[in-house]
């Protein structure tokens, strides 16, 4: 029989309560901030809620990977191996990482994962990853699904983490420098300053304008929801939702919505298995559309598609709604299929295509009453809602419940009575209570059932009681109390003794880096990480763009393509362009951008003009 591959649905956590929200919603796995050196600045979290995170999460076999990817500078690398240090010693279970100077330090034994900013989208660089120890690798996120499947077949044996869901770099992950050359903000640094979120004037070689006032690098949000079959057939094992900085109100139904979707999967094909433990049962129905989207694409998935930008607005649209049928002084109607509440927001695209929105104040059936009457709204206007009162307040309350199955049976001893638990996960544990056997005046057995199941305040539902006494003994209801909560805290224990820890040390290895020299794109930011490559067979190594920017580099590496989205592209569309290149983007700051199309990799370089 084809052994079974565990399949990961890995959930976002920017503090402690997401990371609870997370597993209690079904995830397998939990991805955080380490206190410093995360890849997101602002989502870092102490040393006392991730170790809190692990004891919670690791009661279900729930993993907690904590991101320490950043590139470092020299004088950081001490600090970073007391860091591991502390978070292999409150049970990390893995950490992912970017900068390789990593490896050079004295490291516990903890996995590391090649975050995706190592810019992992070639079956010859996971190989090489995968030779130098890292244990799972975060692809790119604009591969194809034959791309990851040729990846698969390289490396049978590599875990391979992909995004299913999220916000969308415009730049291949770990090869954006234009928030450094702009703002000072390395995004390699966690400072990104979404460059790729603002608006820009394009125009072509001669001053002419071809679009104007556009976000054209805002891509919409990626939503693999519906290709989680095809993806894990392709050969991914962990399936990744993208938001670090989402609320707790996005991590619940995110997460609730793919677990759902996986567990269908899951039934159906018993070459997969779920990697954690443990049922939810919801309040609520998962709906994506209820949480921030700029709109949804499977982007790259299937090859190169129109529609995967959102020119309009980088902010969130949400669900649609209905079109305006009617405007008034103070109300308006809607022809819609869906309800409103009061405290909906609302949003629309005025007629120069700028966003708007407003606050419902009061509903009356298809009648809206906002709190201010919103400017330039028209009837056969699309509205959408992107925040939804009734279904927040939902979120807001406990929304989610996992539970551990467990078996419980009660039987006899020579000197009393011994209650044993099994859990889903095959731990076994006994306790005995000392008690002279003394026949009952009225029937057990039901008392017996129910001071037994009563497991309402644990991690454990019991799913089956079984009586195995020889008569009808008297067993005083507390001591059974007392009982059943001395099995359930043995139980408890026995699952943290027995949690399978997996431990990793890097092996001393000298596999040829699939290049012999690395740019500025190399990413080499201490002389730890020099000293990696050097071994494995780079022969010049180029500082980091944040230690000496080259002149006139590449800021941005996009798959992403406007002379595609225009329909002028010369391989897919054969027309030729009506503007003469090259084209350029400018910003509301008056910053200006070169456009080169690099049709031999099927790309889009982006430059800092002078």
């Amino acid at each position: 029989m084809k052994k079974q591959r565990a399949i990961e649905l890995l959930a976002p956590a920017k503090n402690l309560a997401c990371g609870i929200a997370a597993i209690d919603h079904g995830a397998d796995a939990v991805y955080i901030g380490a206190p410093r050196f995360g890849a997101r600045a602002a989502a870092g979290n102490s040393l006392a809620d991730i170790a809190e995170l692990v004891r919670y999460a690791h009661l279900f076999r729930v993993r907690i990977y904590v991101t320490v990817n950043t590139l470092l500078t020299d004088s950081e690398l001490a600090e970073t191996e007391a860091l591991i240090g502390e978070l292999y010693r409150i049970g990390v279970d893995a950490l992912i990482v970017q900068d390789m100077g990593i490896t050079r330090l004295n490291l516990p034994p903890i996995p590391l994962h090649a975050s995706t900013q190592m810019d992992n989208r070639t079956p010859e660089k996971v190989k090489f990853l995968a030779e130098a120890g890292f244990r799972q690798v975060v692809l790119a996120r604009e591969l194809t699904l034959d791309e990851i499947g040729h990846i698969h077949r390289t490396c049978p044996d590599t875990p391979l983490e992909v995004f299913v869901h999220g916000a969308l770099c415009v730049s291949y992950s770990g090869q954006c420098y234009v928030s450094q050359a702009c703002f000072g903000r390395s995004a390699n640094r966690g400072e990104c300053a979404q460059f790729c979120r603002l608006s820009f004037d394009m125009t072509d070689a001669d001053g002419k304008t071809i679009v104007r006032n556009k976000h054209l690098l805002s891509l919409k949000d990626l939503n693999q929801s519906d290709h989680l079959e095809a993806l894990l057939d392709a050969g991914a094992s962990s399936l990744k939702i993208e938001g670090r900085l989402k609320d707790v109100a996005y991590v619940k139904n995110v997460t609730a919505f793919y677990r759902q979707r996986l567990d269908d999967i899951l039934q159906r094909r018993p070459e997969y298995r779920r990697a954690s433990s443990g049922t939810v049962k919801l309040t609520f129905r998962p709906q994506l559309d209820k949480s921030f989207s700029r709109g949804f694409t499977d982007y790259f998935l299937h090859g190169r598609q129109p529609g995967i930008f959102s020119s309009d607005t980088p902010k969130s649209l949400g669900e649609a709604v209905g079109t305006v049928k009617e405007v008034r002084d103070r109300w308006l109607t809607v022809a819609g299929v869906k309800p409103f509440s009061n405290g909906d927001g609302l949003c629309y695209l005025d007629a120069q295509g700028r966003l708007q929105g407003f606050r419902v104040n009061r509903v009356e059936n298809n009648k809206l009453f906002p709190q201010e009457m919103p400017r330039q709204l028209l009837p056969k206007t699309r509205l959408f809602r992107n925040f939804d009162q009734a279904f927040d307040r939902l979120l807001q309350k406990p929304s989610a419940e996992r539970k551990l199955d467990v078996a419980v049976e009660l039987a006899e001893n020579n000197f009393g009575f011994t209650l044993t638990l099994t859990d889903e996960d095959h731990h076994r544990v006994s306790v005995t209570l000392a008690r002279a056997k003394e026949p009952a005046r009225t029937p057990q057995a039901d008392n017996w059932r129910l001071q037994l199941g009563k497991l309402g305040n644990t991690p454990f539902e019991a799913t089956a009681v079984r009586i195995a006494l020889t008569d009808n003994w008297f067993i005083p209801s507390s001591e059974l109390a007392d009982l059943r909560r001395r099995g359930i805290e043995k139980l408890l224990e026995a699952r943290r003794l027995c949690y399978p820890q997996e431990t990793a040390r890097l092996p001393q290895t000298h596999t040829a880096y699939p290049a012999q020299t690395l740019s500025y794109l190399g990413n080499v930011m201490n002389e730890a990480a020099r000293r990696f490559y050097e071994a494995h067979g780079v022969t010049h190594t180029a500082p980091a763009f944040e230690l000496a920017p080259p002149q006139d580099a590449a800021l941005m590496f996009c798959k992403h393509c406007l002379r595609y989205s225009m329909g002028w592209c010369p391989v897919h569309h054969q027309v030729r362009p009506p503007f003469r290149e090259p084209y350029y983007l400018t910003s509301s700051d008056g910053r200006r951008f070169r456009l080169q199309f690099d049709c031999k990799n099927c790309q889009m370089k982006v430059y800092a003009e002078k």
